[in-house]
């Protein structure tokens, strides 16, 4: 029995398959995060790849890592290597539930920049303690034989010896292994997405007490920050409903009374905000609306835990500079 770690993509499933091929039984766990992993497709994974899949969610206890990794950033916010390292850490502490031999990944030598290169590998298996039971089928014999294959558990001869970006090879081996649903190459991990990373950073560097809802939330509208104050501004209908739904008890929701506009949802750890912030998020909320070209007072709700306060603002010609943004 080997565990996997499954991300769904190609390489991750010719990794199962050149094991299972040797006749080992195998379970992909598939490690998901508000910025990774696509649970939903495990039910189809499992009968298109006949891949016995297990998704274990990795959210609060994953913001530590992003907040701080050892290893630092890729281009984005993405702390790949310190992410393998914990993905590595718990697959380990899942062995013995299985009765698993060793663990095994689809990486490629050379193939990402950031954790795939020999050095970065090296320092994977060092601190994730897994020298002895970590398998890379796809490059192995770019490798140090491992104890698994000294030991005659997997036969190294049927490994491979891939290295660099090129898929050529895996696309060879996907079609021997008649694999007609073809994933593309992406990681999908919204921290490496440049414009993504640059949302989650102020989250980061102003919130102590991170969510998966907070990331969430950041997907969404136009985001404006004051200190460690958060507003969030939707941009059409949909996102309106969105950060509705999104929106804590503690939140402030401002809506514009009787004008179609967009929904702003106020959000920081102090649970009371200074009336001239209040007014300036408002005023940055009717800035987005029809009303701001209004010569006449504009009316505003503010509302937080079921209490509601109208506003009478005059609309600001420039946007308020209390606030940085739009992000």
């Amino acid at each position: 029995m080997a565990l996997s770690l499954f991300s769904g993509g190609l390489d991750s499933i010719l990794a199962a398959k050149l094991i299972q091929n040797q006749g080992l039984d195998v379970i992909g766990i598939h490690f998901f995060s508000p910025f990774f992993g696509n649970v939903e497709k495990t039910s189809c994974w499992e009968q298109e790849y006949n891949i016995d899949i297990l998704p274990i969610y990795i959210g609060e206890e994953y913001f530590e890592i992003i907040k701080n990794p050892r290893y630092g950033y890729g281009k984005g916010l993405n702390p790949c290597i310190d992410c393998k390292i914990y993905m590595l850490k718990r697959a380990k502490q899942l062995m013995p539930l299985f009765k698993a031999k060793f663990i095994i990944t689809g990486e490629v030598v050379g193939q990402r920049p950031m954790s795939q290169r020999k050095d970065s590998m090296n320092t994977i298996i060092r601190e994730s303690n897994t020298k002895d039971i970590l398998l890379r089928p796809l490059c192995a014999k770019n490798l140090p034989p491992t104890k698994v294959e000294e030991q005659g558990i997997v036969d190294r001869s049927k490994l491979l010896d891939l290295q660099g970006r090129s898929r050529k090879k895996q696309l060879e081996l996907a079609k021997k292994f008649n694999i007609k649903k073809i994933p593309t190459p992406a990681g999908g991990c919204l921290l490496t997405d440049p414009e993504m990373a640059r949302r989650f950073k102020p989250i980061i560097d102003n919130k102590l007490n991170l969510t998966s809802e907070d990331f969430l939330f950041a997907k969404y509208g136009r985001q404006f920050w004051s200190d460690k104050y958060w507003l969030i501004v939707g941009r059409n209908h949909r996102e309106n409903l969105e950060l509705l739904k999104l929106a804590k008890e503690s939140d402030f929701v401002f809506k514009l009374s009787n004008i179609p506009g967009p929904i702003g949802i106020g959000r920081s750890e102090n649970s009371s905000w200074p009336n001239e912030l209040i007014l300036s998020a408002a005023k940055v909320i009717i800035s987005y609306s029809k009303a701001k070209e209004s010569l006449t007072p504009v009316k505003i709700q503010v509302c937080k835990k079921a209490v509601v306060d109208e506003l009478e603002i005059l609309p600001d010609r420039e946007r308020p500079s209390l606030w940085r943004g739009p992000i």
